[in-house]
């Protein structure tokens, strides 16, 4: 006859998941990382708005000279060059994300937009406000 000898189930079972520790240790680590990862990706945001504000800036500036020198004076306003198909649209400024914040520069001699400028209050990483850019 044949014995059987029946071990109880929990000393041989396998774990299955993760412990309370283990998952603890995971999650804090993973909240170390990311606080130490949120700031260079603010910093990089930032960059990334000031690079595409002086991209739209120099675009509008050149735009205006181009309406100038083709029509012999500068806008009376900025939707005048869409008007005009200078530009296909008005961009937004990446700091207000409106396009009707820009400040406009009026030329006095020449009653027209020669300049324009950011319309936010916010200061650049260079120092300088970006409405004075």
């Amino acid at each position: 006859m044949e014995r059987n000898i029946e071990i109880g189930e929990s000393c041989f079972r396998e774990a299955k998941g993760f412990t309370l520790i283990e998952l603890l240790i995971v999650v804090t680590i993973i909240g170390i990382l990311a606080t130490m990862a949120a700031p260079s990706y603010q910093a990089s945001v930032i960059k990334a708005r000031e690079a595409a504000l002086r991209q739209d800036l120099f675009t509008i500036r050149d735009v205006l000279d181009q309406h100038r020198g083709d029509q012999g004076k500068y806008p009376s306003s900025l939707q005048a060059l869409v008007s005009a198909g200078y530009l296909r649209a008005i961009p937004k400024d990446p700091f207000t994300n409106s396009n009707t914040t820009w400040q406009e520069m009026v030329d006095a001699t020449e009653e027209g937009i020669s300049d324009v400028f950011s319309g936010s209050d916010f200061v650049g990483t260079n120092g300088t406000p970006y409405n004075r850019w």
